[in-house]
């Protein structure tokens, strides 16, 4: 059902139909309250409400999925929201220094993950080794 509904949402925008917020959302993969959270934050419009209900647009469809693209990539929202106003100035320099940024968080955090999985490794072969008493596992977790 949700493939269809974000096939179906996807389909409106390539076809300039006005979305509504459900649809717009479908065409995005997130939910109506992600939408509603992006437009708080003032990441995405809200537009004004013809006959009370908002449409949305293929312009806001790119926008939403940009959002969610810089997320995964591991952009804070602040970050995003200045990535999106650099879209309009093409300040490259500083969409380069805002992935540089990024990029060194990123490194920083594959390093601890590599020496966090050391560790465990670590421990998995000396619980395997056959020595009676606690699971050495167990006992790191509970900080004996």
């Amino acid at each position: 059902m949700k493939v269809r509904a974000r096939n179906e949402g996807a389909e409106a925008a390539r076809k300039n139909v006005p979305l509504t917020i459900a649809r717009l959302g479908a065409a995005a993969g997130v939910g109506v309250e992600t939408v509603r959270y992006y437009q708080r934050r003032g990441l995405l419009a809200v537009p004004a409400g013809g006959g009370g209900v908002r449409r949305y647009d293929e312009e806001d469809v790119r926008r939403l999925r940009f959002i969610r693209r810089a997320q995964a990539a591991g952009f804070t929202l602040e970050e995003i929201g200045e990535l999106l106003a650099l879209d309009r100035t093409q300040d490259r320099a500083r969409v380069r220094e805002l992935a540089g940024e990024r990029l060194a968080a990123l490194d920083a955090r594959i390093a601890e993950l590599q020496a966090s999985r050391t560790a465990l490794e670590r421990l998995r072969a000396t619980c395997a080794s056959g020595r009676k008493g606690p699971c050495p596992i167990i006992e790191a977790f509970d900080g004996l």
